[in-house]
């Protein structure tokens, strides 16, 4: 949010974007500011102005509705039920948020407690799969470090199939992170391996649940568990895996975001033309190896011709 919302979309779109993924306030603090920005209208009115969307929110680190902490769930439920309240005034068609950590107590009781709290952060509020001014719930696979859920595609479609059975279905999909598959495992360096984890996602889930993407390499190990982002064709993963997630084509409807490193320091940039390089099989765009924050999400960043984000820093 430094750089203030209206610039945000001008950024993206100088770059070459054509979504943007932003946190609605301080995603480290429990306490939000009781109004949305003055900027929000301008904000809307620039993202129909230079047609940039989808807009996802980040929602804060700190939500974890899987957890058996009375009073962490409690804060998460309201704070994940703040930012859906909010997100219209965004324009946001999603909300983003981890799975969460069933810190100890067991796989099913965290989907419990996780479809729990997301039946109460909901309830009453309009429903982002029928209403179009409404946000998506969409959930996050994890690299399953720390008792994460959601690091298998057979663990999201538990989650999945336990919210459809509270009648949540039309209120959520998932966000595949590219770098959080290869944490837990999945060798999406190759791309067979990417046309294996699609095909069993559209027999667990169902495709059309795929709302987003967040396309990043990793310079984590694969099955580590660890979360290390990198920039694109940089890391572990590479382009051969990521060009392949990229131009799929059962792929089409999903909108892809870049949570690369460094791109507040202009790196941004380098990695959205990265996009075009790989989806054409040209030399990468030149970029520094290791950039500032690595790992981190936040900055901005943005899409060329499929979908790229930006992670504002407040």
């Amino acid at each position: 949010m430094a750089m203030g919302l209206v610039n945000v979309v001008e950024r993206a779109v100088e770059i070459g974007a054509s979504a943007v993924q932003i946190f609605s306030d301080n995603p480290t603090a429990w306490r939000r500011r009781e109004q949305v920005p003055p900027e929000a209208a301008a904000f809307r009115q620039r993202l129909a102005d230079l047609d940039v969307g989808p807009v996802a929110i980040h929602a804060p680190y700190l939500i974890n509705l899987a957890g058996p902490d009375d009073e962490l769930f409690g804060k998460s439920v309201a704070l994940m039920r703040h930012e859906l309240a909010g997100a219209p005034e965004f324009g946001a068609r999603f909300v983003n948020v981890h799975v969460g950590s069933h810190r100890g107590a067991g796989l099913d009781s965290g989907i419990r407690r996780l479809v729990d709290g997301l039946e109460r952060a909901t309830d009453d509020l309009p429903a982002g799969g029928t209403d179009p001014s409404a946000p998506l719930v969409v959930l996050e696979n994890s690299s399953g470090g720390g008792f994460a859920i959601g690091a298998t595609l057979e663990e999201l479609a538990m989650v999945m199939d336990a919210a459809a059975a509270r009648g949540l279905g039309d209120r959520i999909g998932i966000c595949l992170d590219a770098a959080h598959l290869w944490g837990a495992g999945y060798d999406v360096s190759d791309p067979a391996v990417v046309d294996e984890v699609l095909v069993d996602f559209d027999r667990l889930i169902g495709l059309p649940r795929l709302a987003m993407v967040h396309l990043n390499d990793s310079t984590s190990a694969r099955g580590s568990r660890r979360d290390r982002h990198a920039h694109l064709g940089e890391g572990q993963i590479g382009r051969d895996g990521l060009a392949h997630l990229l131009c799929h084509p059962a792929l089409d409807h999903v909108a892809f975001y870049l949570e690369t490193p460094g791109m507040e320091d202009g790196y941004d940039a380098v990695n959205v033309a990265r996009l075009g390089d790989l989806a054409s099989g040209r030399p990468l765009t030149p970029g520094p190896m290791a950039a500032a924050g690595a790992g981190a999400e936040a900055g901005l960043a943005a899409a060329a011709a499929v979908a790229a984000v930006a992670e504002v820093p407040t």
